[in-house]
């Protein structure tokens, strides 16, 4: 009996008397500090947020933009000039000379003596 008698008080005084839990021993000064603190601090992120952003669409896509530029202006002058040799040797680039340290293999790759990446058409092909 006493734990029914018991179980109801403990449920009386439940609804009764609704306290809000707190996990702190500091005064409410403190509390108040420390909002501040995270206050300025959400502050300061929004700031630098908006610093950075700025900084990247100002200076970073500025500057992606001017080096595409450059690479494309120096890739179209490679080309010219690959094709400018194409004309002068019948259509075929000339020849690469066979220098000895060049392309040494001790034994030769499982799938042949080219490499996996082998490009025909910018690298000397080793099979012949």
């Amino acid at each position: 009996m006493s734990f029914i008698a018991r179980n109801s008080l403990r449920a009386v005084v439940r609804r009764s008397a609704p306290r809000l839990r707190s996990y702190t021993t500091e005064p409410a000064s403190v509390t108040k500090e420390w909002l501040a603190e995270q206050e300025a601090h959400t502050h300061h992120a929004a700031a630098t947020t908006d610093l950075w952003r700025k900084i990247s669409f100002y200076v970073c896509v500025p500057g992606i933009a001017t080096c595409i530029a450059w690479v494309y202006n120096v890739e179209s002058e490679h080309a010219a000039h690959i094709e400018h040799l194409k004309e002068e040797n019948d259509g075929h680039l000339p020849e690469v000379p066979g220098y000895d340290y060049l392309n040494k293999r001790a034994k030769p790759f499982p799938w042949g003596m080219n490499s996996l990446f082998f490009n025909s058409h910018s690298q000397k092909d080793m099979e012949a």
